[in-house]
């Protein structure tokens, strides 16, 4: 679905869709369906990794500071954010 025609925004991002391309401003271009479900499954296989690399041996030993309760999902968020913003980048409307 494409914004509403009385959306105005400086920047329009371009997906294709089944039905033909289709042009959105940021907030529904970082909602969009695929976009959003590619950028969950690479933060959830990169976070992983890098929260198993990271952390890894703190939680082996059954062991749980406070700390992590910030640091793993920043962790998750690194890769999330990078996804999207590399996607929007590609899908921008010049």
């Amino acid at each position: 679905m494409s914004c509403p025609p009385e959306h105005r925004p400086a920047l329009r991002f371009r997906f294709s869709t089944a039905a033909g391309p289709v042009d959105k401003c940021l907030r529904h271009a970082i909602l969009h369906g695929p976009l959003f479900r590619t950028a969950l499954v690479t933060a959830a296989i990169v976070g992983t990794t890098l929260t198993a690399i990271n952390q890894g041996n703190v939680l082996l030993s059954g062991a749980f500071p406070p700390i992590l309760y910030w640091k793993i999902p920043l962790t998750f968020s690194v890769p999330y954010l990078v996804s999207t913003t590399s996607a929007l980048r590609i899908s921008r409307k010049r």
